[in-house]
């Protein structure tokens, strides 16, 4: 993993690389791959479950008045998809 404590496509590939055996040009289409069916999923509204690891949650925001912190103006907020994600409970225990 890179110093700055961001894991990477690069990194994850790396690790297939290391740990499978597959070439390193295998295991970036391999992360690509996997990276594209999850986004497309997203982008079709499913929810997303990896087993062990969590769920990536669509959440429809309706429209709610927000106010300007700064200026104290009410602000209309306009309806959004946001996307949450919750970890499974391995994931939080090893986490702790």
């Amino acid at each position: 993993m890179a110093d700055t404590g961001t894991l990477t496509r690069a990194d994850l590939a790396d690790a297939i690389n290391r740990q499978v055996g597959l070439s390193r040009s295998d295991s970036i289409n391999m992360i690509e791959s996997i990276l594209g069916h999850l986004s497309k999923a997203l982008i079709g509204g499913e929810n997303v479950k990896i087993s062990g690891f969590g769920t990536f949650i669509l959440r429809d925001k309706k429209q709610r008045i927000g106010r300007n912190p700064k200026t104290g103006v009410e602000v209309p907020i306009t309806p959004r998809r946001v996307l949450t994600f919750r970890a499974s409970q391995t994931v939080r225990q090893k986490v702790k």
